[in-house]
């Protein structure tokens, strides 16, 4: 009995680990009152060369438009399997736009960024309008964008 009660203990420490593989990350980007149509934003994640690993999400539907995400669009290769599920309407001006994610923890304090680019049509496209560290001392603490967006913050 009590080699049983061991070895359901060794059992939970080690499936522990397993069940702490993601945490939610709230981001939200609030936008400049540019004027004008509504802006496509993408959210996605870089590794430390810069190199695109995850869409975290599209604001906008009209797939037409994803190609003015340059950087994303590149990334992405604009495979529906990246963005399916994990998009939403475009954002007005002058709005702001907060969405909930699940991110593995393996991304978090490891040299990885969130990047967003934006567009809004018949003006010029941004990509990286935000690039941002992802890590833990950095959750919450308001980014300001290089275009459309004025300000960009997650929380975990």
């Amino acid at each position: 009995m009590k080699k049983l009660a061991v070895s359901l203990s060794l059992v939970g420490v080690l499936a522990l680990p397993g069940l702490a593989q993601a945490r939610r990350v709230t981001l939200t980007a609030q936008l400049q009152n540019y004027g004008g149509d509504a802006a496509f934003l993408a959210f996605y994640v870089t590794d430390a060369k810069g190199q695109y690993k995850k869409t975290l999400w599209v604001a906008g539907k009209k797939v037409k438009y994803y190609k003015s995400l340059r950087d994303w669009a590149r990334g992405s290769g604009l495979k529906a399997s990246e963005f399916d599920g994990v998009s939403g309407a475009s954002v007005g001006s002058g709005r702001a736009l907060k969405v909930t994610v699940e991110l593995a923890d393996a991304l978090i304090d490891a040299g990885y960024e969130i990047r967003v680019d934006s567009a809004v049509e018949d003006k010029r496209d941004i990509p990286v309008d935000v690039r941002v560290p992802l890590t833990t001392n950095g959750a919450g603490k308001p980014v300001t964008g290089r275009g459309y967006i004025k300000s960009f913050t997650y929380s975990m």
